[in-house]
């Protein structure tokens, strides 16, 4: 049986635009329903949330996920999951760059990832995503997170006139780091999503098209929308709107993905396989977004290719990270 504690608890801003990190709670314990919603109202005024210094196992995360929306489940299909994915609970995702007979445990093990959004490449993307850190190198795999407020309230007024309104269609093969590599699955999703997403929660409308994820506007030509979202990128990702997350041990981070992106930066593996001060490990779950209005109509005429497996799209790290509307990660249970 659980037991509800009512806590006192502090929020301290990182940044100006983005992230607070949270004092006084420890999440073994279920909070009660006011720290809750005082909990939600903190996240979403700060986008990102750090919860430092937790012990957690695999059924907390759940129970913590389940504070924000419904556990999200996870996307790439079964056959494509990494080996350390057995030891985990339903839901649950692996992020390592540990190795066991050369191959890695978990998902997306090393180098740099570009800023994207988690699950935009979905019907139904992720609201939320939960990242709990098991184990970090001694240095590199910082998380940037960038705010879409606030690349959206200071954009360019004549290119967010051409795209207010628009439609941006998104493509992703699972697994892959950058834009065009080979490091993805066969396997893929894409999507189109407006690419200014008003907020279901505040009403403000955020920046919602990134590096990594987003391949096109929806009925303009490449050549007028390549430089279209180029500028926007370059905008969304400067260092103004960001918050650079050094992961400790411990550290429970909930980033809101209707309106922030998050890129990693690169964490060399030349000495991981054999020094464990370069492993790392996290584990994910996600809250899953209400589907948007009309979003059913607009399927039929623009079918999500989620869970197919012929990668045949011509369009051309981070410590810890993963998709879904609420995704957590916490410590790999030892066989």
């Amino acid at each position: 049986m659980s037991v509800e504690t009512r806590t006192r608890f502090d929020v301290i801003p990182l940044s100006k635009h983005i992230g607070a990190e949270i004092h006084g709670l420890d999440l073994r314990e279920k909070p009660d329903e006011e720290t809750i919603r005082a909990i939600y109202r903190a996240w979403l005024d700060h986008l990102v949330i750090v919860f430092p210094d937790q012990s957690l196992s695999q059924e907390d995360l759940i129970r913590v996920t389940g504070y924000f929306g419904e556990l999200g489940e996870l996307s790439r299909p079964a056959k494509y999951f990494p080996k350390g994915y057995s030891r985990l609970l339903p839901g649950i995702m692996l992020i390592s760059n540990i190795r066991e007979n050369g191959e890695p445990i978990g998902a997306l093990p090393d180098g740099e990832m570009m800023f994207h959004h988690d699950m935009i490449h979905a019907d139904v993307p992720s609201k939320a995503t939960l990242l709990y850190s098991v184990e970090i190198p001694s240095t590199g795999g910082n998380t940037l997170f960038a705010s879409g407020y606030a690349a959206y309230d200071t954009l360019d007024p004549a290119l967010r006139g051409r795209l207010e309104g628009r439609e941006a269609m998104h493509h992703y093969n699972y697994g892959s780091t950058q834009r065009g590599d080979s490091r993805g699955t066969a396997a893929f999703a894409e999507c189109r999503h407006p690419v200014f997403r008003t907020h279901e929660d505040s009403g403000r409308k955020a920046v919602y098209v990134n590096r990594l994820m987003t391949v096109g506007i929806v009925d303009m030509p490449a050549q007028e929308s390549e430089p279209l979202l180029s500028a926007v990128f370059e905008h969304s990702e400067k260092r103004d709107f960001v918050y650079e997350h050094v992961w400790r041990v411990g550290d429970l981070l909930l980033w809101d993905n209707r309106c922030s992106s998050h890129g990693a930066h690169r964490f060399s593996r030349e000495r991981a396989p054999a020094d464990a001060a370069h492993h790392r490990q996290g584990h994910c779950a996600a809250v899953l977004s209400l589907p948007s209005p009309n979003r059913a109509a607009r399927r039929a005429g623009h079918a999500s290719a989620v869970f197919n497996t012929a990668n045949n799209f011509s369009a051309s790290s981070s410590v810890f990270h993963t998709c879904g509307v609420t995704r957590i990660a916490w410590p790999r249970t030892e066989t």
